[in-house]
Protein backbone atom coordinates (compact mmCIF):
# COMPACT_ATOMS: atom_id res chain seq x y z
CA UNK A 1 0.00 0.00 0.00
CA UNK A 2 2.84 2.35 0.92
CA UNK A 3 4.54 1.73 -2.44
CA UNK A 4 1.32 2.38 -4.36
CA UNK A 5 0.81 5.66 -2.49
CA UNK A 6 4.39 6.69 -3.26
CA UNK A 7 3.92 5.93 -6.97
CA UNK A 8 0.66 7.90 -7.06
CA UNK A 9 2.27 10.92 -5.38
CA UNK A 10 5.23 10.71 -7.75
CA UNK A 11 2.93 10.63 -10.80
CA UNK A 12 0.94 13.60 -9.52
CA UNK A 13 4.09 15.61 -8.83
CA UNK A 14 5.41 14.78 -12.29
CA UNK A 15 2.15 15.86 -13.94
CA UNK A 16 2.27 19.09 -11.97
CA UNK A 17 5.85 19.63 -13.13
CA UNK A 18 4.80 19.24 -16.75
CA UNK A 19 1.83 21.54 -16.22
CA UNK A 20 4.21 24.30 -15.19
CA UNK A 21 6.13 24.04 -18.46
CA UNK A 22 5.32 24.28 -22.12
CA UNK A 23 6.38 21.53 -24.48
CA UNK A 24 9.46 23.52 -25.43
CA UNK A 25 11.11 25.43 -22.58
CA UNK A 26 12.41 28.94 -23.01
CA UNK A 27 15.87 28.56 -24.61
CA UNK A 28 19.06 29.54 -22.82
CA UNK A 29 21.70 31.50 -24.68
CA UNK A 30 24.42 30.38 -22.23
CA UNK A 31 24.23 26.74 -21.16
CA UNK A 32 26.72 23.90 -20.71
CA UNK A 33 25.78 20.81 -22.73
CA UNK A 34 28.47 18.18 -22.33
CA UNK A 35 28.87 14.46 -22.92
CA UNK A 36 31.42 12.08 -21.40
CA UNK A 37 33.36 9.94 -23.89
CA UNK A 38 34.95 7.08 -21.96
CA UNK A 39 38.03 5.32 -23.32
CA UNK A 40 38.66 2.96 -20.39
CA UNK A 41 37.84 -0.60 -21.44
CA UNK A 42 36.83 0.94 -24.81
CA UNK A 43 33.42 1.86 -23.43
CA UNK A 44 32.73 4.65 -25.96
CA UNK A 45 35.80 5.24 -28.09
CA UNK A 46 37.73 3.62 -29.66
CA UNK A 47 35.19 0.81 -29.98
CA UNK A 48 37.95 -1.78 -29.62
CA UNK A 49 41.70 -2.09 -29.38
CA UNK A 50 43.95 -2.35 -32.41
CA UNK A 51 41.90 -0.25 -34.81
CA UNK A 52 43.60 1.51 -37.72
CA UNK A 53 44.15 5.26 -37.52
CA UNK A 54 41.52 5.72 -40.22
CA UNK A 55 38.95 3.79 -38.19
CA UNK A 56 39.84 5.61 -34.95
CA UNK A 57 39.33 8.97 -36.67
CA UNK A 58 36.11 7.88 -38.33
CA UNK A 59 34.60 6.69 -35.05
CA UNK A 60 35.44 9.90 -33.21
CA UNK A 61 34.07 12.13 -35.98
CA UNK A 62 30.88 10.06 -36.05
CA UNK A 63 30.40 10.64 -32.33
CA UNK A 64 31.11 14.36 -32.61
CA UNK A 65 28.70 14.82 -35.49
CA UNK A 66 25.88 13.10 -33.64
CA UNK A 67 26.47 15.10 -30.45
CA UNK A 68 26.67 18.36 -32.39
CA UNK A 69 23.40 17.49 -34.14
CA UNK A 70 21.78 16.97 -30.72
CA UNK A 71 22.80 20.48 -29.65
CA UNK A 72 25.78 19.62 -27.45
CA UNK A 73 28.59 22.16 -27.09
CA UNK A 74 31.25 20.20 -25.17
CA UNK A 75 32.80 16.76 -24.93
CA UNK A 76 34.61 15.37 -21.89
CA UNK A 77 37.07 12.85 -23.29
CA UNK A 78 39.03 10.39 -21.15
CA UNK A 79 42.65 10.84 -22.29
CA UNK A 80 44.48 9.28 -19.30
CA UNK A 81 42.47 6.31 -17.99
CA UNK A 82 45.05 4.26 -16.02
CA UNK A 83 48.24 6.33 -15.97
CA UNK A 84 48.57 5.71 -19.70
CA UNK A 85 47.82 8.21 -22.42
CA UNK A 86 46.06 9.04 -25.67
CA UNK A 87 48.89 11.41 -26.61
CA UNK A 88 52.68 11.19 -26.80
CA UNK A 89 54.17 11.74 -23.35
CA UNK A 90 57.66 11.66 -21.89
CA UNK A 91 56.15 10.68 -18.54
CA UNK A 92 53.68 7.89 -19.29
CA UNK A 93 53.20 5.15 -21.93
CA UNK A 94 50.64 5.00 -24.71
CA UNK A 95 47.30 3.57 -23.59
CA UNK A 96 46.55 -0.10 -24.01
CA UNK A 97 43.04 0.90 -25.11
CA UNK A 98 44.51 2.09 -28.40
CA UNK A 99 46.73 -0.73 -29.65
CA UNK A 100 45.93 -3.47 -27.14
CA UNK A 101 49.45 -3.32 -25.74
CA UNK A 102 50.43 -0.55 -23.39
CA UNK A 103 53.36 1.50 -24.64
CA UNK A 104 52.78 0.79 -28.34
CA UNK A 105 52.35 4.04 -30.30
CA UNK A 106 49.71 4.47 -33.01
CA UNK A 107 50.88 4.05 -36.58
CA UNK A 108 52.16 6.91 -38.74
CA UNK A 109 52.97 9.19 -35.83
CA UNK A 110 49.28 9.75 -35.14
CA UNK A 111 48.47 11.94 -32.12
CA UNK A 112 44.86 11.16 -31.07
CA UNK A 113 44.61 14.09 -28.68
CA UNK A 114 45.71 16.68 -31.23
CA UNK A 115 43.28 15.19 -33.74
CA UNK A 116 40.36 15.19 -31.29
CA UNK A 117 40.94 18.78 -30.22
CA UNK A 118 41.13 19.97 -33.83
CA UNK A 119 37.93 18.18 -34.87
CA UNK A 120 36.07 19.30 -31.74
CA UNK A 121 37.02 22.96 -32.22
CA UNK A 122 36.10 22.78 -35.91
CA UNK A 123 32.55 22.15 -34.75
CA UNK A 124 32.64 25.07 -32.29
CA UNK A 125 32.56 22.66 -29.34
CA UNK A 126 34.72 22.63 -26.20
CA UNK A 127 37.22 19.86 -25.46
CA UNK A 128 37.52 18.92 -21.78
CA UNK A 129 40.49 16.61 -21.15
CA UNK A 130 39.40 13.97 -18.65
CA UNK A 131 42.16 12.61 -16.40
CA UNK A 132 41.92 9.87 -13.78
CA UNK A 133 44.50 11.16 -11.29
CA UNK A 134 45.25 8.11 -9.14
CA UNK A 135 43.99 4.94 -10.83
CA UNK A 136 46.86 2.91 -12.30
CA UNK A 137 45.98 -0.71 -13.14
CA UNK A 138 43.97 -3.79 -12.39
CA UNK A 139 45.94 -5.92 -9.94
CA UNK A 140 45.72 -9.05 -12.08
CA UNK A 141 47.21 -7.21 -15.06
CA UNK A 142 50.22 -5.59 -13.37
CA UNK A 143 52.55 -7.80 -15.37
CA UNK A 144 51.15 -6.30 -18.58
CA UNK A 145 52.16 -2.74 -17.70
CA UNK A 146 54.73 -1.20 -20.02
CA UNK A 147 58.31 -1.02 -18.66
CA UNK A 148 58.01 2.78 -18.77
CA UNK A 149 54.81 2.82 -16.67
CA UNK A 150 55.36 4.81 -13.50
CA UNK A 151 54.37 1.78 -11.40
CA UNK A 152 57.43 -0.07 -12.67
CA UNK A 153 59.67 2.95 -12.10
CA UNK A 154 58.36 3.88 -8.65
CA UNK A 155 56.44 0.94 -7.15
CA UNK A 156 56.81 2.55 -3.71
CA UNK A 157 54.28 5.21 -4.75
CA UNK A 158 51.48 2.67 -5.18
CA UNK A 159 49.12 0.55 -3.12
CA UNK A 160 46.71 -2.25 -3.98
CA UNK A 161 43.10 -1.95 -2.90
CA UNK A 162 40.56 -4.55 -3.92
CA UNK A 163 41.17 -5.45 -7.54
CA UNK A 164 43.04 -2.26 -8.45
CA UNK A 165 46.37 -0.49 -8.10
CA UNK A 166 46.34 3.18 -7.11
CA UNK A 167 48.80 5.96 -6.57
CA UNK A 168 48.95 6.60 -2.81
CA UNK A 169 47.59 10.17 -2.45
CA UNK A 170 49.54 10.52 0.80
CA UNK A 171 52.90 10.42 -1.00
CA UNK A 172 53.97 13.91 -2.03
CA UNK A 173 56.10 12.69 -4.93
CA UNK A 174 53.13 10.80 -6.38
CA UNK A 175 50.91 13.87 -6.18
CA UNK A 176 53.54 16.09 -7.76
CA UNK A 177 54.00 13.57 -10.56
CA UNK A 178 50.28 13.64 -11.39
CA UNK A 179 50.33 17.44 -11.39
CA UNK A 180 53.34 17.41 -13.73
CA UNK A 181 51.59 15.03 -16.14
CA UNK A 182 48.51 17.24 -16.32
CA UNK A 183 50.51 20.47 -16.51
CA UNK A 184 52.37 19.00 -19.49
CA UNK A 185 49.09 18.53 -21.39
CA UNK A 186 47.91 22.03 -20.51
CA UNK A 187 51.21 23.42 -21.84
CA UNK A 188 51.28 21.49 -25.10
CA UNK A 189 47.65 21.18 -26.16
CA UNK A 190 44.84 23.63 -26.86
CA UNK A 191 42.35 22.07 -24.45
CA UNK A 192 39.47 24.03 -22.95
CA UNK A 193 39.38 22.34 -19.55
CA UNK A 194 40.98 19.78 -17.26
CA UNK A 195 38.39 17.38 -15.85
CA UNK A 196 38.33 14.82 -13.02
CA UNK A 197 35.51 12.43 -12.30
CA UNK A 198 34.77 10.87 -8.87
CA UNK A 199 37.92 8.80 -8.37
CA UNK A 200 40.48 10.36 -5.99
CA UNK A 201 40.50 7.83 -3.19
CA UNK A 202 38.50 4.84 -4.45
CA UNK A 203 35.03 3.93 -3.23
CA UNK A 204 35.32 2.21 0.13
CA UNK A 205 35.23 -1.60 0.18
CA UNK A 206 33.31 -3.02 3.10
CA UNK A 207 35.59 -4.08 5.93
CA UNK A 208 38.78 -3.16 4.06
CA UNK A 209 40.83 -0.09 5.02
CA UNK A 210 42.77 1.79 2.36
CA UNK A 211 46.41 0.64 2.85
CA UNK A 212 48.16 3.95 3.53
CA UNK A 213 49.63 3.19 6.97
CA UNK A 214 53.20 3.66 5.73
CA UNK A 215 52.58 6.94 3.92
CA UNK A 216 50.74 8.33 6.94
CA UNK A 217 53.58 7.38 9.25
CA UNK A 218 56.13 8.98 6.89
CA UNK A 219 54.16 12.10 6.02
CA UNK A 220 51.43 12.79 8.59
CA UNK A 221 52.05 16.57 8.44
CA UNK A 222 51.06 16.89 12.09
CA UNK A 223 47.74 15.02 11.84
CA UNK A 224 47.03 12.63 14.73
CA UNK A 225 46.16 9.01 13.99
CA UNK A 226 42.53 9.57 15.03
CA UNK A 227 42.37 12.35 12.40
CA UNK A 228 43.64 10.19 9.56
CA UNK A 229 40.48 10.77 7.50
CA UNK A 230 41.11 14.53 7.71
CA UNK A 231 44.67 13.88 6.51
CA UNK A 232 43.29 11.97 3.53
CA UNK A 233 40.93 14.80 2.68
CA UNK A 234 43.80 17.25 2.92
CA UNK A 235 45.81 15.09 0.50
CA UNK A 236 43.06 15.52 -2.09
CA UNK A 237 42.68 19.22 -1.24
CA UNK A 238 46.39 19.74 -1.92
CA UNK A 239 46.05 18.09 -5.34
CA UNK A 240 43.03 20.23 -6.26
CA UNK A 241 44.50 23.53 -5.05
CA UNK A 242 47.96 22.96 -6.53
CA UNK A 243 46.55 21.82 -9.84
CA UNK A 244 44.22 24.80 -10.04
CA UNK A 245 47.20 27.09 -9.45
CA UNK A 246 49.28 25.19 -12.01
CA UNK A 247 46.64 25.45 -14.74
CA UNK A 248 46.13 29.15 -14.11
CA UNK A 249 49.86 29.84 -14.21
CA UNK A 250 50.13 28.19 -17.63
CA UNK A 251 46.87 29.06 -19.40
CA UNK A 252 44.37 30.95 -17.22
CA UNK A 253 41.58 30.43 -19.75
CA UNK A 254 41.72 26.63 -19.30
CA UNK A 255 39.00 25.65 -16.84
CA UNK A 256 39.37 23.06 -14.08
CA UNK A 257 36.28 21.05 -13.23
CA UNK A 258 35.50 18.02 -11.07
CA UNK A 259 32.53 15.67 -11.25
CA UNK A 260 32.12 14.25 -7.74
CA UNK A 261 29.58 11.73 -6.59
CA UNK A 262 26.39 13.73 -6.05
CA UNK A 263 26.28 13.55 -2.25
CA UNK A 264 28.80 15.58 -0.26
CA UNK A 265 27.44 14.31 3.08
CA UNK A 266 24.08 13.02 4.26
CA UNK A 267 22.14 15.23 6.65
CA UNK A 268 22.39 12.44 9.24
CA UNK A 269 26.17 12.96 9.19
CA UNK A 270 26.21 16.74 8.97
CA UNK A 271 23.37 19.26 9.47
CA UNK A 272 24.58 21.06 6.35
CA UNK A 273 24.42 17.88 4.27
CA UNK A 274 21.70 16.88 1.82
CA UNK A 275 18.50 15.08 2.77
CA UNK A 276 19.81 11.82 1.35
CA UNK A 277 20.64 8.39 2.76
CA UNK A 278 23.47 7.06 0.58
CA UNK A 279 25.77 4.39 1.97
CA UNK A 280 28.86 6.27 0.80
CA UNK A 281 29.56 9.97 0.43
CA UNK A 282 32.28 12.09 -1.08
CA UNK A 283 33.46 13.47 2.23
CA UNK A 284 33.37 10.36 4.41
CA UNK A 285 34.32 7.58 2.00
CA UNK A 286 36.07 9.09 -1.05
CA UNK A 287 37.77 11.74 1.11
CA UNK A 288 36.84 14.43 -1.38
CA UNK A 289 35.68 17.56 0.42
CA UNK A 290 33.98 19.12 -2.57
CA UNK A 291 32.60 21.90 -0.39
CA UNK A 292 36.15 22.99 0.44
CA UNK A 293 36.97 23.10 -3.28
CA UNK A 294 34.09 25.41 -4.16
CA UNK A 295 34.29 27.54 -1.00
CA UNK A 296 37.94 28.27 -1.72
CA UNK A 297 37.41 28.87 -5.45
CA UNK A 298 39.79 26.10 -6.54
CA UNK A 299 37.49 25.07 -9.40
CA UNK A 300 35.94 26.75 -12.42
CA UNK A 301 33.02 24.32 -12.39
CA UNK A 302 31.53 21.60 -10.23
CA UNK A 303 29.60 18.83 -12.00
CA UNK A 304 28.10 16.43 -9.42
CA UNK A 305 26.94 13.09 -10.73
CA UNK A 306 23.30 12.36 -10.03
CA UNK A 307 22.36 9.31 -12.05
CA UNK A 308 19.18 8.91 -10.00
CA UNK A 309 15.51 9.46 -10.73
CA UNK A 310 13.11 12.06 -9.40
CA UNK A 311 11.62 10.80 -6.14
CA UNK A 312 14.15 8.11 -5.27
CA UNK A 313 14.04 7.82 -1.49
CA UNK A 314 17.75 7.54 -0.67
CA UNK A 315 18.97 10.03 -3.31
CA UNK A 316 16.26 12.08 -4.98
CA UNK A 317 17.45 13.85 -8.13
CA UNK A 318 15.54 16.96 -7.06
CA UNK A 319 17.03 17.01 -3.57
CA UNK A 320 20.59 16.67 -4.85
CA UNK A 321 20.17 19.31 -7.56
CA UNK A 322 18.61 21.82 -5.19
CA UNK A 323 21.27 21.18 -2.57
CA UNK A 324 24.08 21.91 -5.01
CA UNK A 325 22.32 25.00 -6.25
CA UNK A 326 22.42 26.27 -2.67
CA UNK A 327 26.01 25.13 -2.04
CA UNK A 328 28.01 25.92 -5.18
CA UNK A 329 29.52 29.09 -3.62
CA UNK A 330 29.58 30.93 -6.94
CA UNK A 331 31.47 28.24 -8.85
CA UNK A 332 29.77 27.25 -12.14
CA UNK A 333 27.32 24.46 -11.32
CA UNK A 334 26.36 21.82 -13.88
CA UNK A 335 24.59 18.53 -13.16
CA UNK A 336 25.60 15.05 -14.36
CA UNK A 337 22.68 13.01 -15.72
CA UNK A 338 22.43 9.33 -16.59
CA UNK A 339 20.60 8.59 -19.84
CA UNK A 340 22.48 5.27 -19.92
CA UNK A 341 19.91 4.05 -17.39
CA UNK A 342 16.90 4.74 -19.59
CA UNK A 343 14.94 1.57 -20.25
CA UNK A 344 16.81 -0.38 -17.56
CA UNK A 345 14.21 -1.86 -15.23
CA UNK A 346 16.93 -2.94 -12.79
CA UNK A 347 17.55 0.72 -11.92
CA UNK A 348 14.03 1.54 -10.83
CA UNK A 349 10.66 1.76 -12.53
CA UNK A 350 10.87 5.51 -13.41
CA UNK A 351 13.71 4.74 -15.85
CA UNK A 352 11.34 2.65 -17.95
CA UNK A 353 8.19 4.81 -17.68
CA UNK A 354 8.22 7.65 -20.17
CA UNK A 355 11.53 9.50 -20.38
CA UNK A 356 13.16 10.28 -17.05
CA UNK A 357 15.76 12.58 -18.64
CA UNK A 358 12.94 14.68 -20.08
CA UNK A 359 11.39 15.01 -16.62
CA UNK A 360 14.74 15.99 -15.16
CA UNK A 361 15.38 18.63 -17.80
CA UNK A 362 12.03 20.27 -17.15
CA UNK A 363 12.93 20.28 -13.47
CA UNK A 364 16.42 21.66 -14.17
CA UNK A 365 14.89 24.75 -15.69
CA UNK A 366 13.47 25.69 -12.27
CA UNK A 367 16.88 25.68 -10.55
CA UNK A 368 18.34 29.20 -10.53
CA UNK A 369 22.07 28.45 -10.26
CA UNK A 370 22.14 25.46 -12.60
CA UNK A 371 24.05 26.39 -15.76
CA UNK A 372 23.78 23.14 -17.70
CA UNK A 373 24.18 19.38 -17.86
CA UNK A 374 26.59 16.63 -18.83
CA UNK A 375 25.46 13.17 -19.90
CA UNK A 376 27.02 9.81 -19.24
CA UNK A 377 27.82 8.57 -21.80
CA UNK A 378 28.37 9.05 -25.54
CA UNK A 379 27.44 5.56 -26.74
CA UNK A 380 23.99 5.97 -25.20
CA UNK A 381 23.01 8.44 -27.90
CA UNK A 382 23.69 5.90 -30.64
CA UNK A 383 21.23 3.57 -28.91
CA UNK A 384 18.71 6.42 -28.37
CA UNK A 385 16.87 4.73 -25.48
CA UNK A 386 13.22 5.83 -25.13
CA UNK A 387 13.78 8.48 -27.80
CA UNK A 388 16.07 10.64 -25.66
CA UNK A 389 17.73 12.11 -28.78
CA UNK A 390 14.45 13.51 -30.04
CA UNK A 391 13.66 14.93 -26.61
CA UNK A 392 16.93 16.83 -26.54
CA UNK A 393 16.91 18.02 -30.11
CA UNK A 394 13.25 19.00 -30.38
CA UNK A 395 12.37 20.27 -26.90
CA UNK A 396 15.47 21.45 -25.08
CA UNK A 397 18.41 21.95 -27.44
CA UNK A 398 16.65 23.07 -30.61
CA UNK A 399 18.75 26.25 -30.58
CA UNK A 400 22.51 26.45 -30.01
CA UNK A 401 23.92 27.70 -26.70
CA UNK A 402 27.29 29.13 -25.67
CA UNK A 403 29.31 27.46 -22.89
CA UNK A 404 29.44 29.54 -19.69
CA UNK A 405 32.43 31.64 -18.72
CA UNK A 406 33.92 30.98 -15.31
CA UNK A 407 33.40 33.51 -12.53
CA UNK A 408 37.20 33.43 -12.21
CA UNK A 409 37.52 35.10 -15.60
CA UNK A 410 36.93 38.46 -13.95
CA UNK A 411 34.50 39.94 -16.48
CA UNK A 412 37.17 40.54 -19.12
CA UNK A 413 36.04 42.53 -22.13
CA UNK A 414 36.76 41.37 -25.64
CA UNK A 415 36.75 43.82 -28.54
CA UNK A 416 36.35 42.46 -32.05
CA UNK A 417 37.22 44.06 -35.35
CA UNK A 418 36.33 42.22 -38.53
CA UNK A 419 36.79 43.06 -42.18
CA UNK A 420 34.61 41.59 -44.88
CA UNK A 421 36.85 40.13 -47.57
CA UNK A 422 34.17 38.68 -49.84
CA UNK A 423 30.42 38.92 -50.05
CA UNK A 424 27.58 38.01 -52.34
CA UNK A 425 24.16 39.38 -51.47
CA UNK A 426 21.14 38.09 -53.32
CA UNK A 427 17.47 38.25 -52.50
CA UNK A 428 17.38 34.72 -51.19
CA UNK A 429 20.95 34.05 -50.14
CA UNK A 430 23.96 35.75 -48.54
CA UNK A 431 27.52 34.49 -48.65
CA UNK A 432 30.21 36.33 -46.69
CA UNK A 433 33.86 35.78 -45.70
CA UNK A 434 35.63 37.86 -43.07
CA UNK A 435 38.95 38.41 -41.33
CA UNK A 436 39.41 39.07 -37.62
CA UNK A 437 42.14 41.09 -35.98
CA UNK A 438 42.37 38.69 -33.01
CA UNK A 439 41.79 35.38 -34.74
CA UNK A 440 44.30 33.52 -32.54
CA UNK A 441 42.15 34.30 -29.49
CA UNK A 442 38.80 33.49 -31.09
CA UNK A 443 37.19 30.13 -30.37
CA UNK A 444 34.18 30.68 -32.61
CA UNK A 445 31.85 33.27 -34.11
CA UNK A 446 28.14 33.77 -33.49
CA UNK A 447 25.85 35.03 -36.27
CA UNK A 448 22.59 36.76 -35.35
CA UNK A 449 19.60 37.82 -37.43
CA UNK A 450 18.96 40.89 -35.30
CA UNK A 451 20.75 43.56 -33.29
CA UNK A 452 19.21 41.96 -30.20
CA UNK A 453 22.03 39.53 -29.44
CA UNK A 454 20.68 38.77 -25.96
CA UNK A 455 17.90 36.59 -27.36
CA UNK A 456 19.06 33.07 -28.32
CA UNK A 457 16.19 32.86 -30.79
CA UNK A 458 18.11 35.31 -32.95
CA UNK A 459 21.14 33.03 -33.28
CA UNK A 460 21.53 31.74 -36.81
CA UNK A 461 24.80 29.87 -36.38
CA UNK A 462 27.75 29.23 -34.07
CA UNK A 463 30.76 28.53 -36.26
CA UNK A 464 34.52 28.19 -36.08
CA UNK A 465 34.76 29.12 -39.78
CA UNK A 466 35.39 32.62 -41.13
CA UNK A 467 32.69 32.34 -43.73
CA UNK A 468 29.02 31.54 -43.84
CA UNK A 469 26.25 31.01 -46.36
CA UNK A 470 22.79 32.04 -45.17
CA UNK A 471 19.47 31.37 -46.84
CA UNK A 472 17.60 34.61 -46.22
CA UNK A 473 14.18 33.59 -47.48
CA UNK A 474 13.13 31.82 -44.28
CA UNK A 475 14.47 34.54 -41.97
CA UNK A 476 12.28 37.35 -43.21
CA UNK A 477 14.96 40.01 -42.70
CA UNK A 478 17.28 42.14 -44.78
CA UNK A 479 20.94 41.18 -45.16
CA UNK A 480 21.99 44.42 -43.48
CA UNK A 481 20.43 43.29 -40.21
CA UNK A 482 22.87 40.38 -39.78
CA UNK A 483 25.19 40.75 -36.78
CA UNK A 484 28.37 38.93 -35.74
CA UNK A 485 30.18 38.44 -32.43
CA UNK A 486 33.22 36.42 -31.46
CA UNK A 487 33.75 34.29 -28.36
CA UNK A 488 37.33 34.11 -27.12
CA UNK A 489 39.24 31.44 -25.18
CA UNK A 490 37.92 32.87 -21.89
CA UNK A 491 34.33 32.29 -23.16
CA UNK A 492 33.81 36.07 -23.32
CA UNK A 493 31.57 37.29 -26.14
CA UNK A 494 32.55 40.47 -27.95
CA UNK A 495 30.28 43.39 -28.70
CA UNK A 496 28.23 42.80 -31.86
CA UNK A 497 29.16 44.24 -35.23
CA UNK A 498 27.35 44.38 -38.55
CA UNK A 499 28.31 41.26 -40.51
CA UNK A 500 28.27 43.11 -43.82
CA UNK A 501 30.28 46.04 -42.52
CA UNK A 502 31.73 47.27 -45.80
Amino acid sequence: MKNKLFILLFILSTLNLFAQNSDIIEPHKVQFRGVWIASVRNLDWPSKQGLSVRKIKKEYIKQLDLLKKLGMNAVIVQIRPIADTFYPSEYEPWSEFLSGTQGVAPEKGFDPLAFMIKETHRRAMEFHAWFNPYRAARTEFKANLAPSHIFNLHPEWFVEYGKDVYFDPGITEARKFVEKVIGDVVSRYDIDAVHFDDYYYPYRLEGIEFPDTVSFANNSRGFALEDKDDWRRENVNLLVKELYDTINSIKPWVHFGISPFGVWRNKSQDPDGSDTETLQTNYDDLFGDSQAWVRNGWLDYILPQCYQYLGRDIMDYRVVTRWWSDHNHGVNFYIGQGPFRLGNDNRGEPWTRGNEIERQLYFNDSIPNLLGSAYFRSKTFFDNPLGVNDVLKDKFYALPALPPASHHDGGKTFELNIRTVSKQVKRRKVYVEWESDKAENVRYYVIYKSEDTSDPKNIIAVTADKSISIKMRSLGIEAGELMITAVDRYRIESKPLKLLNN
